[in-house]
C-alpha cells in the first residue's frame, strides 16, 4: 500500500503505517520537540543540525513546537530569526528530511503560537483575546482567525496552541489577558468562531491550520488568580461555566485540545481519565489527539507528586488519554521503560499514535508536506491583515467614561496636546505577550498614530514620557508636567506591560529617546507567570497622573493594559478613559481614530470591572442568594459586564418575546428595536440575558444567552432579533444532564447587564 495515495481511506493508511512502525518510531510520534533548536542559520542558508538528523533517524520525533518563533524565551532574535521566505524554507528542509531520509517517511507536525497573531517575525499583531472579547463581534473575529491561519500555513505551520477557552475569575491573574471574558457563554461564542476561521472548510487547505483548545479545564478558576495553582470548583460548576466553550469548540470539529496544568479536586488534569475519557471522549465524541501543556507530565511526578517515578508518570498521562507530549522530556526518557514494565499497555500506545497519524492525514501532510517561500513572503503581514488588526482595535476598544462630551477631539482646532505616560511610545507595551521581535516601523503607538493624525493640522502634539511601568523614579515628572503646562489638554497612556526583554532597552524620562543598555529591567507586570495581589497602576503612574490634576486642565486617560485597572483617583478626575487592552500593531492608529472622532467607539466590557479590589472575585453572573454586602461596600462594580458608552445614544423599546412549538421543539422568540437617537451613526451590542426565576438548583442572576453586533445610522430604527432554545434555557439535574425545568423565565435585552428591558414567559420544560 502506498499511504501516500489521497485515494485510500485515512483508516488505512494509519493501520499500514502502525503495522511497520518499530516501538521506538511509535514512541518518537508521540514526543514534540523544540523546532527553534532544530536548525542553524548560517551565511543566509538553513542547516539542520546534526542532533536533529540522529533524533530523525533513531526512532524520529511526531512534532515540533515553535519552530518559527522568536521572543527572548527561545532566544529567536530580528537578528537571529527566519524572515517569512526563510521560515518556509526551514519547515521545507525539515519536512524534506523527514519524508525523504527516514525508514517511514512521516511528515512533521509543526505546531505554533497564534493567541493573537502568528508568534514569527513578520507576522500580523492582532489585539489580544481579551479585546477580542471586548469587540463582541464572531464575523470580524473569524476573519480575523482567517488572517492568522493564512500567514501560519503559508510558512508550513499546521496546527495553533490556541483558542484559550479559559473563563477567567479572578482578573489579578497575569493569563487574563489571553482570555475573552468572565462569561462562559461569549467564550463559547469566540471559540466557535476561531475553529471555524482557522480551520475553514477543509483542514488540508493551505489556508487553513488546526486549533488546539486550551487550557482543559477550568485554568482560569486559579485559587487567588495564582497561574497554574489549585481550582476548587464543584463539578456542577465546572460542568456549567468551564466546560461549555470547549463542548462547543469541539462541535465545530475542533483538532486538538491541550490539558491545563491545574489539578480539581486533587486530580491534574494532565491525568484525568474522567476529562480526557469520560467527558471529551465518551461524551462529547471528540475524534482529535490531546497534547499536553509544556513540562505538564513532569508536574505529575515533580509538582502535584502523584506518580512516584518518571516511568508511572508517563503511564499515567498516557493511560488517561494523553496522546503527545510537549517539550518530550518524559515520554523520551521513560515511556519505552513504562512498557517494558507494563504500566501502559501496547494497545494504549497504539491508540495514541493512532490519533497523531491521522491528524497528520487529514492536515494533508503526507500529500502535501512543502509550501512555497515565495508566498509566504507575500501574504505575511499583508496589507488586508493589518486593516483587520486595526477594525478589531477600532472595535474592542471601549469608552468607559466622556464628561460633557469632551470625546471627540477635534483635530481641526489649534491646539496643543501633551501625550504623556510611560505606555504613550513603547511598541512592545502594546503587543501583550506572546509576541515576536518586532521592526520599530511595524508597530503604531498611540503616539504614533496622534501624531499622523495631526501632522497636516494646525495643533501641536507634545510627549513626555513621565514615568516608567514598573519604577518608583520621579526623574521624568517635571518634564511632564511643564509639557502639561504649555498644552490645552493632556491624553495620559497608563497601565501595564507584559513586554519581555526584547533588547529594547528603557526610555529617557526627560527626552522620552530610548537607551539601551545591558542591564534594561523589565517593565513586565502582567503576563504569564506574572500575577499580582493588585489591580493598582504599577510604580508612581498614579502620582504622574495627580500632579498633572493639579494644573486643572482637561485629563484624557488611554488605559493599555492586560487586565482591568482599579483606580479610583482617576475614574473621579479623568474627564475621559479609554480602555484599549492590547491593541496589536495599528493600535495606536486605531486610537488616533477615536480619540479625534473618525471613528465611534463601540467596545464593550467582557470583564466586570471592579470599585475596590476588595470585590474580587466579582463577576455579573453571581449566584443567588451572593449578594450580600461588605462591610464598606455593596457588591455594585465601578464598571458592569457589557458596559460601553458611544458618540451617539440608542434608546431600546417594544421589546417582545413569545414562545413557539414546532417539530417538538420549543422555542422562545425575542425581539426588540434598537434606535439611534444621537447624531452620528455607530455600532451598538445587543445584549440579551435570562433569569430562571425558580429552580431546583441555584442559577446566577442574570446569564448571557445571546448578542449581536448591529450598525445604526443616525435616527434608524434597527429591529434585532434572537431565538432561544432549550439548550440556553437549561439547567443540569442531579446527573449533570442538560433539562429545562418548567416554570417563568425572564428575558432582558439592552445595552448591558445593568441596563434591560425585561419580560416574562412561562416555559414548558423538558430533555434537552
Amino acid at each position: 500500500m502506498n499511504v501516500k495515495d489521497a485515494s485510500l481511506p485515512i483508516e488505512a493508511r494509519v493501520r499500514h503505517l502502525l503495522d511497520k512502525m518499530t516501538v521506538e518510531e511509535k514512541i518518537g510520534q508521540l514526543i514534540q520537540l523544540y523546532g527553534w533548536e532544530m536548525y542553524e542559520k548560517a551565511q543566509g542558508k538553513i542547516v539542520l543540525t546534526d542532533a536533529f538528523k540522529k533524533r530523525m533517524l533513531q526512532g524520529g520525533i511526531g512534532s515540533l513546537y515553535g519552530t518559527l518563533r522568536a521572543d527572548p524565551w527561545t532566544g529567536v532574535t530580528l537578528e537571529t530569526g527566519l524572515s517569512p521566505r526563510d521560515g518556509a524554507h526551514a519547515v521545507n528542509e525539515i519536512q524534506r528530511f523527514a519524508v525523504e531520509q527516514t525508514r517511514l517517511g512521516i511528515p512533521i507536525l509543526i505546531g505554533e503560537e497564534c493567541s493573537h497573531g502568528h508568534m514569527a517575525i513578520g507576522a500580523t499583531v492582532f489585539p489580544v483575546p481579551l479585546a477580542i472579547g471586548s469587540a463582541w463581534n464572531r464575523e470580524l473575529f473569524e476573519q480575523m482567525c482567517r488572517a492568522v491561519a493564512i500567514e501560519t500555513r503559508a510558512q508550513g505551520g499546521a496546527v495553533t496552541y490556541s483558542p484559550v477557552l479559559d473563563v477567567v475569575r479572578d482578573p489579578r491573574w497575569g493569563r487574563t489577558e489571553e482570555c475573552f471574558s468572565e462569561d462562559s457563554y461569549l467564550v463559547s461564542e469566540l471559540g466557535a468562531a476561531a475553529v471555524r476561521g482557522m480551520q475553514g472548510k477543509d483542514l488540508s487547505s493551505p489556508d487553513s491550520i488546526g486549533v488546539t483548545l486550551k487550557h482543559y479545564a477550568a485554568y482560569g478558576a486559579s485559587e487567588g488568580g495564582r497561574n497554574a495553582a489549585t481550582v476548587h470548583i464543584g463539578a456542577r460548576e465546572l460542568h456549567e461555566v468551564d466546560l461549555p466553550p470547549f463542548e462547543k469548540a469541539i462541535a465545530e470539529g475542533a483538532f486538538s485540545v491541550m490539558t491545563a496544568y491545574n489539578e480539581i479536586d486533587g486530580v491534574p488534569c494532565t491525568s484525568s481519565r474522567y476529562l480526557l475519557n469520560h467527558v471529551l471522549r465518551e461524551q462529547w465524541g471528540f475524534q482529535g489527539f490531546v497534547i499536553t501543556d509544556c513540562g505538564a507530565i513532569d508536574m505529575l511526578y515533580s509538582g502535584h507528586n502523584v506518580a512516584p517515578t518518571g516511568e508511572a508518570a508517563s503511564a499515567l498521562a498516557l493511560s488517561a488519554g494523553v496522546d503527545m507530549e510537549m517539550s518530550g522530556s518524559m515520554f523520551s526518557r521513560y515511556l519505552m521503560e513504562a512498557l517494558n514494565k507494563r504500566l501502559v499497555s501496547q494497545e494504549e500506545l497504539d491508540e495514541a499514535i493512532r490519533r497523531v497519524l491521522d491528524a497528520k492525514f487529514r492536515l494533508g501532510l503526507f500529500d502535501n508536506p512543502y509550501v512555497d517561500p515565495e508566498r509566504a513572503a507575500i501574504v505575511i503581514g499583508a496589507k488586508e491583515h493589518a486593516d483587520i488588526a486595526k477594525q478589531v482595535a477600532l472595535e474592542s476598544t471601549i469608552l468607559l467614561k466622556n464628561t460633557n462630551s469632551i470625546l471627540p477631539l477635534n483635530k481641526n482646532s489649534k491646539q496643543k496636546i501633551a501625550v504623556i505616560g510611560p505606555n504613550a511610545d513603547r511598541p512592545y507595551n502594546q503587543l501583550g505577550d506572546y509576541t515576536s521581535p518586532q521592526p520599530r516601523a511595524h508597530v503604531a503607538t498611540v503616539l504614533d498614530g496622534i501624531r499622523h493624525k495631526l501632522e497636516d493640522r494646525d495643533a501641536e502634539v507634545i510627549y513626555a514620557p513621565g514615568c516608567r511601568v514598573k519604577e518608583d523614579s520621579r526623574e521624568g515628572f517635571e518634564v511632564a508636567i511643564e509639557a502639561a503646562k504649555e498644552a490645552d489638554l493632556s491624553i495620559l497612556v497608563l497601565g501595564s506591560s507584559s513586554a519581555r526583554d526584547f533588547g529594547e532597552g528603557t526610555i529617557d524620562l526627560r527626552t522620552g529617546a530610548s537607551i539601551v543598555t545591558d542591564s534594561a529591567e523589565s517593565e513586565m507586570d502582567c503576563g504569564e507567570g506574572v500575577d499580582r495581589t493588585s489591580l493598582r497602576l504599577s510604580g508612581v503612574q498614579l502620582e504622574l497622573a495627580q500632579e498633572i490634576g493639579k494644573l486643572g486642565k482637561p485629563i484624557i486617560i488611554v488605559y493599555i493594559n492586560g487586565r482591568p485597572i482599579v483606580e479610583p483617583w482617576i475614574e473621579e478626575h479623568a474627564d475621559a478613559i479609554l480602555e484599549a487592552w492590547y491593541p496589536g500593531q495599528e493600535g495606536g492608529h486605531a486610537i488616533a481614530d477615536l480619540l479625534f472622532g473618525d471613528a465611534n467607539p463601540s467596545g464593550k466590557l467582557s470583564i466586570t470591572i471592579p470599585m475596590h479590589e476588595g470585590q474580587m472575585p466579582i463577576s455579573y453572573h453571581l449566584r443567588r442568594p451572593s449578594k450580600r454586602r461588605y462591610v464598606e461596600m455593596d457588591l455594585k462594580p465601578r464598571y458592569a459586564f457589557g458596559y460601553g458608552l458611544s458618540y451617539t445614544t440608542y434608546d431600546y423599546a417594544n421589546l417582545q418575546v413569545r414562545a413557539s412549538q414546532g417539530a417538538g421543539v420549543e422555542l422562545v422568540h425575542v425581539q426588540v428595536e434598537v434606535t439611534n437617537t444621537g447624531q452620528r451613526a455607530g455600532q451598538e451590542v445587543v445584549q440579551l440575558y435570562i433569569r430562571d426565576r425558580y429552580s431546583t438548583f441555584t442559577r446566577p442572576e442574570l446569564e448571557l444567552k445571546g448578542f449581536e453586533k448591529v450598525f445604526v445610522e443616525p435616527g434608524e430604527t434597527r429591529l434585532v432579533q434572537f431565538a432561544l432554545t432549550k439548550e440556553h434555557l437549561a439547567l443540569l439535574n442531579e446527573r449533570l444532564e442538560r433539562v429545562v425545568e418548567p416554570g417563568e423565565f425572564i428575558i432582558s435585552v439592552g445595552p448591558s447587564s445593568d441596563q434591560l428591558l425585561s419580560q416574562s414567559i412561562h416555559i414548558e420544560g423538558g430533555d434537552c
